[in-house]
């Protein structure tokens, strides 16, 4: 006999949705976001509506969750506690209130409560002449699990109510009903303090609040920073509230805390409303898939009924897909114009909130590492608003054994030059300055103000000589003809004679200025500087050992490394042997003392912060060094004057909490008299 396709493909959607509502309610372990959960519960439903006498009581769409766990206590729910229909979009939202107003007319004259849908643990709270007894999980909307002394550590949570004498007397039978979770914040920081303490981190909130409820031990959920928001009465004994924004007012009085909500007119007013929660999803302290979309009249509500295990006068309008996973194909290397490598995913296509993304960041290396991501794992991977997607994690779960560890590049895969890792250091380097990821920047640095300062050579001119190859490195500056550049688009006889005279004049610039051009990581224009005065030329600064660069003051290893590292590479010396050749060879500046200023602000580290009234902060250096005084970037104990000037910045704070002496421009001149 032939077994209907459609009949096949509606058992293999009931195996496999409940193996997920057992990874997801008991073992809190998904393997598949929410979203496409929720599209193989559309499909079941789908051929469920079109062939009813397939429908059967163990039916995923009949049921709110999965069996409570073994090793809990099992606790039966004084009422149902229900699961929630969905709809992705207005029309949807549409369609529901269309059905629901022919059921019954009085919806037509209804009004609505909106809620957030937060992404949590539902939690069943009892209580019995004003205190806590008992709480469980939702199980699967019948039997739920004990979890009374774990949802004691929550401090969120009233144990006893009300919690203001003077509010409304509690009843003397309640049941609550509210969702368990963490805030983004504080998961952002338990990951953080766990990732210092060299434990494994978590994926997201929902999964981290969940497992931290579910602990055999209290003591252990105790140390999570778990909160609650309430939103339903399951059960009660006596009079309750007629309407739903009325109920969570009750709640609010009696000390529970209670989520946000609005009431709405009508059923128009209620769609703009989730839209209006949608556009501010970002900005929610805690991470929310939707909203809910509920009648207020509670009688009403009760009146419409329930269809399979859905509520009917309760929709959620789920907010576009953030998370999804999919499968990480490779993984690739970018280089940046800074000559940082920066890893990236290439995922199998996968639709996320609409986009189709092939594409995420992976961070960097170390993330790499952390999260053990591995060549075709699957990967959860996230896109909020207009933020670049980004690879949570794996999940683990899945991992067939024939998954790769990523090990990083040893050559940069720009140019094949060998990059450069320091201990103690995130990012990976190329340090090739001919490298063609970076040259353009490289350029830039090289004839920028503080470096030799080539009037007219900017970023779009530079762009122009690397597209024509006119330039492959900062050394063919040099070698540059007036022919060539009157080929370029919106060059004339006057604009080439101008730039190749800048050119030519930065010859003349001084040896800190050529250090700090050549862009070597960490060597600013101070340490540029310094290096000036304690090296004849390059050929002397090239030939320095990793021990004589960390005797000078300021330099440590890492610095000292990179220093050594830069002048070792072939495609590096090249470059200097075409500037030593062009004549961009400067000598040592002569001492200041010998160029007849006094030298009496000798022996002394200066730190300028905010806007000086005459200087610029070149100037001001300049005046410090003709005097024997040195120029530093940050404040310390050694600092003997902070110069501070309008707007100044948190130098200046940091100066009087270590007891630097303050003093402006003019008290800078004072000084050196």
């Amino acid at each position: 006999m032939q077994i209907d396709p459609q009949r096949q493909r509606l058992e293999e959607l009931r195996r496999e949705i409940n193996q997920h509502n057992y990874r997801y309610h008991v073992m809190d372990d998904p393997v598949i976001s929410d979203y496409e959960y929720d599209q193989l519960m559309a499909e079941l439903s789908q051929i469920e509506v079109e062939h009813p006498e397939w429908v059967t009581p163990d039916s995923p769409t009949r049921r709110a969750g999965a069996t409570p766990a073994d090793r809990f206590t099992k606790v039966r729910h004084p009422g149902p506690v229900l699961s929630l229909g969905n709809a992705f979009n207005t029309a949807g939202v549409r369609a529901w209130y269309d059905r629901i107003r022919r059921l019954e007319e009085d919806v037509a004259q209804a009004d609505f409560v909106v809620e957030p849908k937060i992404d949590g643990l539902t939690v069943v709270l009892h209580y019995r002449d004003g205190l806590f007894i008992q709480g469980a999980t939702r199980g699967d909307g019948e039997i739920g699990e004990d979890i009374t002394a774990n949802l004691r550590t929550i401090r969120a949570l009233p144990l006893r109510i009300p919690v203001d004498p003077a509010g409304p007397a509690a009843l003397p039978y309640l049941v609550v009903r509210g969702e368990v979770f963490m805030t983004i914040r504080d998961f952002e920081k338990l990951n953080h303090r766990l990732q210092e303490g060299g434990q494994r981190t978590y994926l997201n909130p929902r999964n981290t609040a969940a497992g931290s409820l579910r602990q055999l031990d209290p003591s252990l959920t105790a140390t999570r920073p778990l909160t609650l928001l309430t939103y339903e009465i399951v059960s009660a004994e006596g009079d309750l509230p007629a309407t739903q924004s009325e109920m969570l007012d009750y709640l609010r009085e009696l000390g529970f805390p209670v989520v946000e909500w609005s009431r709405c007119e009508d059923i128009d007013q209620a769609i703009a409303e989730a839209q209006a929660w949608s556009d501010r999803r970002d900005q929610l302290p805690y991470e929310a898939d939707g909203v809910v979309i509920k009648i207020n009249d509670l009688g009403l509500d009760n009146d419409l009924g329930v269809v399979g295990k859905d509520p009917r006068g309760s929709i959620a309008f789920k907010f576009p897909a953030r998370e999804v996973t999919t499968r990480l194909l490779d993984i690739g290397v970018n280089v940046g114009r800074t000559g940082v490598l920066t890893p990236y995913a290439i995922l199998d296509p996968v639709v996320i909130g609409g986009v189709v993304v092939r594409q995420a960041t992976l961070h960097n290396f170390d993330y790499i590492a952390v999260k053990d991501i591995r060549r075709g794992d699957r990967v959860l991977v996230k896109r909020a608003g207009d933020v670049i997607p980004y690879v949570i994690g794996p999940v683990e779960a899945v991992r067939t054994g024939e998954e790769q560890i990523y090990v990083p590049p040893q050559l940069c895969p720009t140019c094949g030059e060998p990059v450069e890792h320091l201990a103690g250091e995130v990012a990976w380097y190329c340090v090739n300055s001919a490298c063609p990821a970076q040259l353009i920047r490289n350029l830039e640095h090289f004839v920028s103000r503080g470096a030799m300062d080539i009037a007219g050579l900017g970023i779009k001119i530079v762009e122009q000589l690397v597209t024509a190859g006119l330039v492959k490195d900062v050394a063919d500056l040099y070698t540059l003809q007036k022919d060539e550049l009157l080929q370029l688009e919106g060059f004339a006889e006057k604009k080439a004679d101008n730039i190749l005279q800048a050119i030519e004049a930065s010859k003349e610039r001084p040896l800190s200025r050529l250090i700090t051009a050549l862009g070597i990581r960490g060597v600013g224009e101070v340490m540029a500087a310094d290096l000036a005065r304690s090296f004849q030329d390059l050929s002397a600064l090239a030939s320095a050992s990793f021990a004589d660069l960390q005797t000078l003051e300021g330099i440590g290893p890492n610095i000292a490394q990179a220093i050594v590292d830069w002048f070792a590479r072939p495609a590096n010396q090249q470059v200097l042997e075409k500037l030593h050749a062009a004549g961009v060879w400067p000598r040592a500046e002569k001492p200041a003392a010998a160029q007849g200023s006094p030298q009496t602000l000798s022996g002394m580290t200066f730190v300028i912060t905010g806007t000086l009234p005459t200087w610029k902060r070149e100037d001001a250096k300049e005046f410090i060094e003709a005097h024997g005084g040195k120029l530093s970037e940050s404040v310390s104990k050694k600092t003997s004057y902070l110069i501070f000037g309008a707007d100044p910045g948190s130098k200046y704070q940091k100066a009087q909490s270590l007891g630097v002496p303050v003093i402006d421009e003019e008290g800078l001149r004072k000084l050196a008299e």
